[in-house]
């Protein structure tokens, strides 16, 4: 079921939210099982992962981690681009919120496993991860981590934009890798 979302370069979740689907190849396997566990157990929210979540064992999710984090190591290596500079306000932000003490000062080599590689995911999916942090009470979106809920409530949503759009521009490991469904 996964390739149905995480296959298709582009696609949108449309609901409970519009936003391009995460890319997922590329990924720590540690992370995505986090993130497995966390929508079978609703501290993440999204009714589509909750239901895949809920299907899968603790093996199932082991493999398809393992599945998706060496699937973005396929191919051929594209080549170093060099980080653009925050603006001074984004620089501020990301400083406020000490993003980079946990994701890494390049958002795509966090100091564990367990916590997402950033740069290049696309924007909008960003936008809404972060919206969800600061969303409560609502049984489609929102998700339960002390953390970045204390990290994220802070900022308006003009600020997550620009802190999702920075983030988005840097390169990064994360892709999305078509596949045939007659594999």
């Amino acid at each position: 079921m996964c390739i149905g979302c995480h296959g298709i370069a582009g696609y949108q979740s449309s609901f409970p939210e519009i936003y391009k689907v995460p890319m997922i190849a590329g990924q720590n396997a540690k992370y995505i099982v986090s993130s497995l566990v966390g929508y079978k157990k609703g501290d993440r929210k999204h009714p589509t992962m909750h239901a895949v979540a809920t299907s899968l064992s603790e093996q199932d999710m082991a493999d398809l981690a393992a599945y998706y984090e060496q699937l973005g190591k396929a191919g051929e290596p594209s080549e170093a681009k060099a980080a653009p500079a925050p603006s001074v306000e984004v620089a501020g932000l990301l400083k406020k919120g000490n993003c980079v003490s946990c994701h890494g000062d390049n958002f795509s080599k966090p100091i564990d496993a367990s916590y997402p590689k950033l740069a290049g995911q696309y924007p909008d999916y960003l936008y809404s991860a972060l919206r969800a942090y600061q969303t409560d009470k609502n049984p489609q979106v929102g998700r339960n981590n002390a953390i970045m809920m204390g990290m994220a409530r802070p900022y308006t949503h003009v600020e997550a934009k620009q802190i999702a759009s920075y983030i988005a521009s840097l390169p990064g490991e994360l892709k999305t890798v078509q596949q045939s469904r007659w594999r």
